[in-house]
C-alpha cells in the first residue's frame, strides 16, 4: 500500500466529482479531473499491482480469437478502454471485438518466439489527447515493444505489472500528468533503448541502476527530480542525454569523461548544479551540443574544453563563471554559437568577441569586461573577480575541496547566484583549469552575493497542440529544447535487437535519437517528431514558455502534491479548438538541436522487431 500513496500527487479527491465532469471536447485537466482519475486507478490496483491471472472470466464466450497471446491482448486493451475518461477525438472507438490488430493504433507483428503467430507488437497513442490511467491489465501484453502515449492526459502512476514487458524496446511516456518516484520498473525492461520521463511530475533521486542500461536516448527534463547526478553517469552509452528543469544538485560528475565515443548532446541547463566544471568534459570529442546553462558553475573554464572538436552549440551563461574566456574554445572549427552572457568573466580573447568570427555567434553580455557596454556594473563585479575560486581545491573538479568554489550542490549549499564551492576537504587535487586563471581560493564564499538570478521552468504544451519538434538555429543564452520546427538531425537508436513491426503506419512519425547503431526500419524516414515540448532558454521565445518554477516542491505529508494545469484550455465549444500555446519571455532563446526534437518513433515497417 505504500507505494498506491506515490499517486497521490495527482490527487486532492473531490467526493463528489463524477464522469460527467469530463468534457465531451478537448481541455486541459484540472487539477480535481487529474486527482479522479488517480484515485480511480488506485482503486482498481490489485493489491499486489501485478496483471491478473484470472482474465479468462472477463472475456466475452462468444468472442473467438486466433491465438491465446490476442485473446490476452484483448482483455489488456478493453481494461485500457475502460480506464479511459476523456476521448475527444475518438482515438479508441473502434477498440471493438475480437481483431485487436485492427484497433487504431495498435500494431501486430510475428511473435519473436513463433513467427507462426501474430501478436500485438507496439502500441502508439502519441497526441491523442487521452485522459485516463494506465490499468494494470496492461502487462498482459507480453509482446509488445513500442508504448508509445506521449502529449497525453494520463494520470496516476506506472503500474509494477509493466516488468513482464520484457521486450520493451521505446518507452515513452512524455508530456504527462504522472507521479511519484522515478519508476523503477522501467529498469526491469532488459533491451530498452528510448526512454522518454519529460514533462511529468516524477520526483525524488534518479537510481543510480539507470545509467548501467543500455540506453541510446534519455530524457528526464520538466519534472522535480531532486539528487546529485549518481556518479556512474559516465558509465551510460547514450547518445543523447537531457537532464534540464529539474532540482539536480551537486557536481557534474567526472565519470562523464568515459561517454567520450556515444555522447552527441548533452543538457543540464536549469538545475542547481555548481562547483567547478571537470576537466573531463574534454575529452566528449563527439559532443555538439553542450548546455550547462542557468546553474551555478564558479571558477574558471577549463582550458580543456578545446577538446570539443565537433561541438556547436554551447552554452555555459547565467553561472558564477570567472577568469578569461579562452581563445582555444573560441577558435574550435565546428562552433556555431558559444553563449558566456550572464557570468562574471573579466576578460575575453579577441577570437571570442561578438562579429569576430563570420557564421559564429558569441554572446558576451552582463559580464564583467572592462569598456563594453551590456556589462555588469564594478560594484556587482568586485566581489565576485576580487575572490576567485580555484578549482584545483574543487571537489567537483578532482581536487580534495579547501579552497571556494560555487555555493550549490553538494559542496556548498546555493545562495541565489552567490559564489563559493563550499569544498571543505583538505589538499590539493590538479585539474585542467581555464586559460584565464584568476588566482587561487579565498575566503569562505558564503560573502560573495552577485546578482541573484532567478531560474525558470517550462511547461509542458497542451496535448492538444501539434507535438513540439527541433528549434532552429539561434542564438542561445540558454540552450533548450523548443517544439513544431523541423528536426537537423534524425538520430537513432541501436541495438542487437530491432523495434517490433506492424502492417499499419501510427499517425505519428517522429525521429529517433542518434547514436552508432541503428536499428532496422521500415526505410521509411519520419517526418515529423512528437516531442513534448523543448527546455526553455533565455534569449528568444520558446515554444512551451517557461513559467516561475510551476511545479514547486511537494509540501509536507505528501509524496507529490496535485500537479498544475500545464496547458490553458481552449476556449469553450462550439467549435472545439485546440489549447493555446504557454505564454512566453522574451528572455529565452533557443539553441538549435539541444535533444528534444528526438522523440519517439513509429513502429517500423518490417517483419519481425
Amino acid at each position: 500500500m505504500a507505494r498506491h500513496a506515490n499517486a497521490v500527487g495527482c490527487l486532492l479527491i473531490l467526493s463528489s466529482l463524477s464522469l460527467s465532469t469530463f468534457s465531451s471536447f478537448s481541455v486541459a485537466l484540472t487539477d480535481a479531473e487529474a486527482s479522479f482519475i488517480a484515485r480511480r486507478q488506485l482503486l482498481h490496483i490489485h493489491e499486489s499491482e501485478d496483471s491478473p491471472e484470472d482474465y479468462e472470466h472477463e472475456v466475452d464466450p462468444a468472442l473467438t480469437f486466433v491465438n491465446a497471446r490476442l485473446k490476452k491482448a484483448y482483455v489488456a486493451l478493453q481494461a485500457w478502454k475502460k480506464a479511459i475518461y476523456s476521448d475527444p477525438k475518438n482515438t479508441t472507438g473502434d477498440w471493438v471485438g475480437a481483431d485487436v490488430c485492427d484497433y487504431k493504433g495498435v500494431f501486430c507483428a510475428p511473435a519473436l518466439d513463433d513467427p507462426s503467430l501474430k501478436v500485438v507488437a507496439g502500441v502508439d497513442l502519441n497526441r491523442a489527447d487521452i485522459a485516463g490511467y494506465l490499468p494494470v491489465e496492461l502487462g498482459l501484453l507480453t509482446d509488445m515493444a513500442l508504448f508509445h502515449i506521449n502529449t497525453n492526459r494520463f494520470c496516476g502512476i506506472i503500474p509494477k505489472s509493466f516488468n513482464k514487458l520484457k521486450l520493451m524496446y521505446e518507452f515513452d511516456v512524455s508530456n504527462n500528468r504522472f507521479v511519484g518516484t522515478f519508476p523503477s520498473v522501467v529498469l526491469e525492461f532488459p533491451d530498452v533503448k528510448y526512454l522518454d520521463l519529460r514533462y511529468n511530475n516524477f520526483e525524488g533521486p534518479l537510481p543510480a541502476e539507470l545509467f548501467e542500461k543500455e540506453l541510446d536516448a534519455l530524457f528526464l527534463n520538466d519534472n522535480r527530480f531532486t539528487s546529485t547526478i549518481p556518479d556512474n553517469f559516465g558509465n551510460s552509452p547514450v547518445s543523447v542525454v537531457v537532464l534540464a528543469n529539474n532540482n539536480f544538485t551537486g557536481c557534474i560528475p567526472k565519470s562523464i569523461g568515459k561517454m567520450a565515443n556515444s555522447l552527441n548532446e548533452v543538457v543540464f541547463l536549469s538545475n542547481d548544479l555548481g562547483g567547478c566544471f571537470p576537466s573531463e568534459i574534454g575529452l566528449l570529442g563527439n559532443v555538439t551540443v553542450f548546455d550547462a546553462g542557468s546553474n551555478t558553475f564558479a571558477g574558471s573554464l577549463p582550458s580543456s574544453f578545446s577538446g570539443l572538436k565537433s561541438i556547436q552549440e554551447l552554452n555555459v551563461a547565467h553561472n558564477v563563471l570567472t577568469g578569461i574566456v579562452p581563445e582555444s574554445i573560441c577558435k574550435l572549427s565546428s562552433l556555431v554559437n558559444f553563449t558566456f552572457s550572464h557570468n562574471y568573466f573579466k576578460s575575453e580573447a579577441s577570437a571570442c568577441r561578438p562579429n569576430s568570427r563570420p557564421g559564429v555567434v558569441f554572446d558576451d553580455k552582463d559580464n564583467c569586461l572592462a569598456d563594453k557596454s551590456k556589462q555588469k556594473s564594478a560594484r556587482a563585479c568586485f566581489p565576485v573577480v576580487s575572490r576567485p575560486v580555484d578549482c584545483s581545491k574543487s571537489k567537483c573538479a578532482g581536487g580534495s575541496g579547501s579552497g571556494s568554489g560555487s555555493g550549490s550542490g553538494s559542496e556548498g549549499g546555493r545562495s541565489g547566484g552567490s559564489t563559493g564551492s563550499g569544498g571543505k576537504g583538505s589538499g590539493s587535487g590538479s585539474v585542467g583549469s581555464g586559460s584565464g586563471s584568476e588566482g587561487s581560493g579565498s575566503d569562505d564564499p558564503s560573502d560573495l552575493s552577485p546578482t541573484a538570478r532567478e531560474r525558470t521552468k517550462s511547461s509542458p504544451p497542451s496535448p492538444t497542440q501539434q507535438e513540439p519538434e527541433s528549434p532552429e538555429k539561434k542564438t542561445p543564452s540558454k540552450s533548450t529544447p523548443s517544439k513544431d520546427q523541423p528536426s537537423p538531425s534524425t538520430p537513432t537508436p541501436g541495438s542487437s535487437k530491432s523495434p517490433p513491426s506492424s502492417k499499419q503506419t501510427p499517425s505519428t512519425r517522429t525521429p529517433t535519437p542518434e547514436s552508432g547503431k541503428t536499428p532496422p526500419t521500415s526505410g521509411k524516414t519520419p517526418s515529423s517528431p512528437s516531442t513534448p515540448g523543448k527546455t526553455p532558454s533565455k534569449g528568444t521565445t520558446p515554444a512551451p514558455g517557461p513559467s516561475d518554477d510551476p511545479h514547486g516542491y511537494s509540501p509536507a505529508g505528501l509524496y507529490s502534491p496535485p500537479p498544475p494545469v500545464h496547458s490553458p484550455p481552449p476556449p469553450s465549444p462550439p467549435p472545439p479548438t485546440a489549447s493555446p500555446p504557454p505564454p512566453t519571455f522574451d528572455d529565452v532563446i533557443l539553441p538549435p538541436h539541444i535533444g528534444s526534437q528526438y522523440s519517439s518513433p513509429p513502429p517500423p515497417m518490417f517483419p519481425g522487431y
